[in-house]
């Protein structure tokens, strides 16, 4: 099943802080993770218990992308951001998950 991808506004935001090689793998993986089965757990993608930023995460590298599902068939990128040792980071700020 193929899925639509959507980005919020914010998630949008988050990545525009990128720069625009960094911008182009991060939405080149997105097609490629999560166009087809993004509802299923994989090495790259994690269903997440208690988090606040969203129910899945995709990994990236240092990269990571939040997104959840809609009606089955959308899913919606709600933040981007990087990882530094288990630090997480959105548009520079520290985030505590």
């Amino acid at each position: 099943m193929q899925f639509q991808i959507i980005f919020t506004p914010s998630a949008e935001t988050d990545l525009d802080f990128f720069k625009v090689s960094e911008q182009r793998s991060i939405v080149d993986a997105i097609r490629l993770y999560l166009q087809i089965e993004a509802n299923v757990p994989s090495k790259r993608r994690k269903q997440l218990t208690e988090n606040l930023i969203a129910p899945w995460e995709l990994r990236i590298g240092k990269y990571r992308v939040f997104y959840e599902l809609e009606n089955g068939a959308t899913v919606k990128i709600v933040a981007v951001g990087y990882k530094e040792h288990n630090d997480l980071f959105i548009r520079g700020e520290r985030v505590k998950l």
